[in-house]
């Protein structure tokens, strides 16, 4: 799963974004892998590891809500369904 959220700022040529991998490892466990930077710019990795899939997907959730709180926009979004609480 793989979701894309920016920031909203008419006046940035280069708005903030944060990337979000929902992916399962070799060994059996699950990684979400948040990527943040902006536009054409830097970026930074972040790797979180969890042994099942139920607490990386609510990892996953909670930081999607806490950015679309702030006024981020959901710009992508693929893999599965719409996350639960997907307010496109």
């Amino acid at each position: 799963m793989r979701l894309l959220l920016q920031a909203v700022v008419p006046s940035d040529p280069a708005p903030p974004f944060l990337q979000l991998i929902l992916q399962q490892d070799l060994f059996g466990g699950w990684e979400l892998l948040r990527e943040s930077g902006r536009i054409g710019g830097r970026s930074t990795l972040r790797r979180e590891r969890f042994t099942s899939r139920e607490q990386a997907l609510a990892a996953l959730e909670r930081l999607r809500d806490q950015y679309l709180g702030r006024g981020w926009r959901l710009t992508f979004s693929q893999g599965e369904a719409p996350p639960s609480g997907y307010r496109g």
